[in-house]
């Protein structure tokens, strides 16, 4: 068990991370009026795979000496990764920030659901009402056959069923696979399918605007990746994790400063909705392990 020392140094570490990620989408988004999905993926993906690879290889932890269910399992992370970062780009080119990452706060509850489902892992119904609620807290905030609704928000949902099964084989995956090997692995797939995509659009003239807000997105994915494995490694999981949360309510500042974009009531509320049940989910997992009851 963490000290209370630990456990701070730990959220505010996952903070740091969440508030990196968000400044990352942030990057993003800004590029949406100057190049297509396909290519900003593919200049960032080349940047952060170089990275990666460094990164990697100064840390002995780039091995690709492994067996047929690891690879196989790798390249299904893989393309999760590739299929989560497209749909999730193409939304954030064309919704507010805010509204996206609510939607996005969904992952704990769908990635504790698909443990259940794929993995055999246990879940007492005390749980699963909570991803029940969850879920139906997305509902609200994607609106299906309201005037609030559009096929991006569908791209959000789509995005997380991505995500959700990248997780799912990233658990299946050997101790004795590297992480950093598995990220970069990721990496470099997810640069590859953006690559094959930039001729479906074209290619867009790069000036130095645009390398300066690419340049700002990767440095906030490196800060975001490194914080993230540290929160990770600190204090209880129980308490650490929690802290994910925190992106939602940067994001909607972060949209709200730089784009101008305020989020409508039935979002606060759907989003308030999914926090609070992936939060009571997480409170309870943490007491069953306890033995708690």
């Amino acid at each position: 068990m963490g000290s209370t020392s630990d456990n701070m140094r730990g959220a505010l570490l996952m903070i740091g991370a969440m508030a990196a990620f968000t400044v990352n989408d942030m990057f993003m988004k800004l590029l949406g009026g100057d190049m297509s999905v396909w290519q900003s993926l593919f200049l960032r993906g080349a940047g952060v795979s170089l990275f990666m690879l460094w990164l990697a290889r100064r840390r002995g932890q780039l091995s690709l000496a492994f067996g047929r269910r690891d690879w196989a399992l790798m390249l299904g992370r893989a393309a999760g990764e590739a299929g989560g970062a497209v749909l999730f780009v193409s939304a954030l080119f064309h919704m507010p920030l805010g509204n996206l990452s609510a939607i996005l706060q969904a992952l704990p509850l769908t990635v504790t659901l698909a443990g259940v489902l794929f993995l055999r892992e246990r879940l007492g119904w005390r749980r699963s009402l909570a991803i029940l609620i969850g879920l139906a807290g997305v509902l609200i905030i994607v609106r299906p056959g309201t005037e609030g609704f559009t096929v991006w928000s569908l791209l959000g949902v789509a995005t997380v069923a991505c995500v959700t099964a990248r997780d799912i084989f990233s658990r299946m995956l050997s101790p004795a696979v590297p992480s950093l090997t598995v990220a970069v692995v990721s990496s470099v797939v997810v640069t590859l399918v953006a690559a094959a995509g930039v001729p479906l659009t074209g290619w867009s003239p790069v000036g130095w605007p645009e390398l300066a807000i690419l340049g700002g997105a990767m440095a906030a994915i490196f800060v975001g990746y490194v914080t993230s494995v540290a929160a990770m490694r600190v204090g209880e999981l129980a308490f650490v994790a929690p802290f994910r949360y925190t992106s939602l309510v940067i994001a909607m500042l972060v949209g709200f400063v730089v784009f101008g974009e305020v989020p409508d009531g039935w979002t606060l509320i759907g989003a308030a909705i999914v926090v609070a049940s992936g939060a009571y989910a997480f409170w309870r997992e943490r007491r069953v392990k306890a033995g708690q009851g």
